[in-house]
Formats: C-alpha cells, structure tokens, sequence
C-alpha cells in the first residue's frame, strides 16, 4: 500500500459503508482490517428502520438487500407475569423496517468496493502525528509502518484511534446480551413483527428475517465469567436454556434448534450521552466514526444505521474538498481535512446524542432493580421524548 492514502481501520459496517461512500464521491481509501478474512460469520442480525434505508438508498445497495429480508409489519411486547401473559399494546411501526442477517449487509458493502480495497490482517498498534506534515503515522504490530493523508477510526467500542484521540472509556451496562439464529426448513409460523416477551428480569426479542430464519436475542442482568468460558457456542446455548427455563416451549426450542455458528454473547457497552456532548471526536486529521464514536444499546437497534448515516454524512462533507487537486503533503490539505473532520462532528453530535440518551435510559430501566428506578426513567422517557418512534424519521441527506 501506497503512503498518503486516506486509510480507514476496521471493516465492519461502518468501515465498509465509509469506504464505499468514499468510493462514490471519487475518494480513494484504504480500509485495514485486522482479522485475516471478512468478518462475515461472527454476529447475527441488524435492524435496519427507515433512517437507515435511507442512509442506504444513497450507498447505492439497498435493492439488493431489500431482497435478502421480509418487511415487518408491527411490534408486539408480551408481558408474561404470574403465568398469564399480557400484551401491551404499541405503534405499529411506521415505514420500512427490516432485519438484515449481519453476513449480507458486509457482503453487499464489500462486493460493491473497488478490489484490493480491504487489507486484512493488519492489526493497528499506535499512531503518532509526523512532527513536520502533521499527518498521522501509523504503526502495526508486524512492525510496517504507513503515514496516511487522513485516518478514520472505525474500529468499535474498543477503538485504539479513539484512546488516540483521548476520548474516555466506554461503560458498561448490567446487562448482558445472547443473540442467534434459528432456521426452520419447512418455514416458521411466526408472523411478521418484532415479538418481545418480558419475564421476571429477562428480555426474549423474536424477529422473522426471511420466510425460514428467524433472529433472536435475550438480554439478561450480567452474570461474570470468565470471558473464554463464553467463547464455546454450547456454552452459550445451555446457559440460554436454563435463563427461558420458564418461558414457552416454542421459544425453547428455537434456542435448541438455533445455528451454532451464530450464537455470541455480548456485555453490553456505551458512551455516556454526556460524553458524547463535549468530547473532541477529531484532532488533525484523525477521525472517529461509528461504534468507536458512538457506541450504544442496542435497545432502539440504531448503532448500525448510525454508522451508515455517519458513512454518508462524513463522505459528503469531505467530497466538499478536492482532495486530489491539492499538492500531496501541503499544509493546506491538512487545515481542509481538519475542517471537514469538525463539521462532520458537527453535524452528527446531536443527532448521537439524542440516539445514546434515549438508548441509556431505556437501559437503565431494562436493568433498574428497584421499582423507583424504573419509574424514573419512564419519567425521564416520557419528557425527554414523547414520540419514541421520532428518531427513524431522520433523514442524514443527500451523499
């Protein structure tokens, strides 16, 4: 790889989806990922709502994808309480909501991409700033070395670029999330919703992806572990079954019948709201975006179309300049990176703190163990935003 390129870390969603925003606006980048493969099997689903299909018509590769998933018509919660269940009645969901399998959102970006675009196996270990140029230099752990023209960190919630940057650590939620697929080869007969069934302190999330996958996800107060114990997906199936050991049959058995391949189990991380308010996201021009910006809960299941509305957002705001008009190296490039970088932040600030606020709360009162917490924080959503469906409306705008 050639210095001087505009180098992305990290090929997950948001890398892929601001690399191929790059790509339409005439913008060559690098994306350097630090597994030797795509990371295409680990994970599950995506929620994708209207704010995201739109962040995604502009990417160019929302048709296909609409193809690989059904469109859900309501959402539904349960409350099974005393053994009787209960159903609380929402909003049907308004516009286009979908969930997408996790491979085929990665597998669409990464087709869609210029080959040679992703470098795999290429793990960050530190970045410095040239004392002369002002441009970062990038060190990897094989000991090569690279001095990009800009740096986009979107390497998660454990970024090395945001530790770069000084931005503080995520938190940590008291909860802890299993998430899997179940296929059923002669079709299920789930409708077409998002189902959620409340027991006790335990969450099951159901959601059809095709006629024959369904997504599935249980949140659950923090158990500690070792973290390799939570590695084995047999691990992670048992202790699945013994949390629902009281719930209905037929979510038992979508558990049991689930692909193994697909089980994880995730310690639920956040950047508080109010670090998000006042926290410098850029410092020359070193960026963050995505997950190591804002990572959140994944209670409004937002984090993944936010990625893609930062992808849009950042490559428009950049494709402002002419980057290839301007002499390699000069300290004008720098001082124009450096603007695009703080209007990018600009622009997205509020729009992620509205998202982690209203996903914090509703965390904490997932998690709250006393029943005036949990009044507080339906207060607090009640106030803080009577239209709880408001934030799909969004619209990130034209690439």
């Amino acid at each position: 790889m050639d210095d001087d390129e505009v180098v992305i870390i990290g090929a997950g969603i948001c890398g892929l989806a601001t690399a191929l925003a790059l790509h339409r606006k005439g913008i060559k980048s690098v994306v350097m990922e630090r597994s030797e493969s795509l990371r295409n099997v680990t994970g599950a689903a995506i929620g994708i709502q209207p704010n995201g299909w739109r962040a995604l018509d502009q990417l160019g590769v929302s048709e296909n994808l609409r193809h690989t998933a059904v469109r859900l018509r309501r959402y539904r919660e349960l409350d099974i309480s005393r053994g009787k269940q209960k159903e609380i009645s929402l909003n049907p969901m308004d516009g286009e909501t979908r969930w997408l399998r996790r491979k085929d959102l990665i597998d669409t970006l990464y087709a869609e991409l210029p080959p040679g675009t992703v470098k795999f196996g290429c793990q960050l270990e530190s970045i410095k700033l040239d004392s002369h140029s002002s441009k970062p230099v990038l060190r990897f752990i094989d000991g090569s070395s690279i001095i990009a023209k800009a740096l986009i960190g979107c390497d998660g919630g454990k970024s090395i670029v945001a530790e770069f940057l000084g931005l503080k650590r995520t938190k940590i939620f008291p909860l802890c999330a299993i998430r899997g697929l179940t296929y059923y080869p002669s079709g299920h007969s789930h409708d077409y919703e998002f189902a959620k069934i409340n027991k006790d302190n335990i969450s099951v999330g159901r959601v059809p992806i095709d006629d024959n996958l369904v997504y599935w996800f249980c949140l659950f107060p923090y158990i500690p572990k070792d973290g390799k114990v939570w590695e084995d997906p047999e691990v992670i199936r048992q202790l699945t079954l013994e949390l629902l050991s009281n719930h209905p049959q037929e979510i038992q058995q979508m558990v049991v019948n689930a692909d193994m391949k697909s089980l994880s189990i995730t310690h639920l991380r956040y950047r508080a709201p109010w670090d998000l308010l006042t926290s410098s996201f850029c410092k020359g021009t070193v960026m963050v975006s995505g997950d190591a910006m804002h990572i959140m809960g994944p209670f409004l299941a937002q984090g993944g179309a936010a990625g893609i509305e930062d992808a849009v957002v950042l490559a428009r705001t950049i494709a402002q300049l002419d980057l290839n008009s301007v002499e390699s190296g000069s300290m004008i490039m720098v001082r124009n990176l450096e603007e695009a970088f703080n209007q990018f932040v600009k622009q997205r600030r509020m729009r992620v703190v509205r998202l982690s606020l209203q996903s914090y709360i509703i965390g904490m009162l997932s998690g709250a163990p006393s029943l005036l917490k949990k009044i507080m924080c339906i207060m607090l959503l009640v106030v803080l935003f009577p239209n709880p469906y408001n934030h799909v409306d969004y619209d990130c705008g034209d690439l």
